[in-house]
């Protein structure tokens, strides 16, 4: 199986440029620490924090049509449709899967999952 670090998609409704062409296909890596990390420190993130999600997929958008790059302006300008799609997309690409093992009860012999994810830990406090 290959370890796979860039993800095909199709807008719903397209990306319309300044010339009239519309841009449906594209491609989004997988998200870095820094995509994450970076934005925080961004002028825009820290007077709205949604903006974060504009800055986090100009960063992970490779290719989208024919258009030479993609930035801030581009998302901004995208239908709230595909907006929404391209962040159920990042989230469907970057999402941990969570680590569990199989287990029996020593006592009563009930069978269960127990989530032994790193993250696990933090998530009640």
């Amino acid at each position: 199986m290959e370890f796979r670090t860039e993800y095909d998609f199709e807008l719903p409704r397209g990306y319309v440029d300044e010339n009239g062409s519309l841009h449906k296909r594209g491609v989004m890596r997988l998200a870095t620490a820094a995509d994450e990390i970076l934005p925080m420190r961004d002028q825009r993130v820290q007077q709205n924090p949604s903006y974060l999600s504009i800055i986090l997929l100009a960063r992970v958008i490779t290719k989208l049509g024919d258009l030479r790059a993609i930035d801030t302006k581009v998302i901004e300008r995208l239908f709230t449709s595909d907006l929404a799609f391209l962040q159920n997309f990042y989230r469907q690409i970057n999402e941990v899967e969570k680590l569990s093992v199989r287990t029996v009860c020593p006592k009563c012999d009930h069978e269960f999952e127990v989530d032994i994810s790193f993250l696990a830990e933090t998530e009640g406090n």
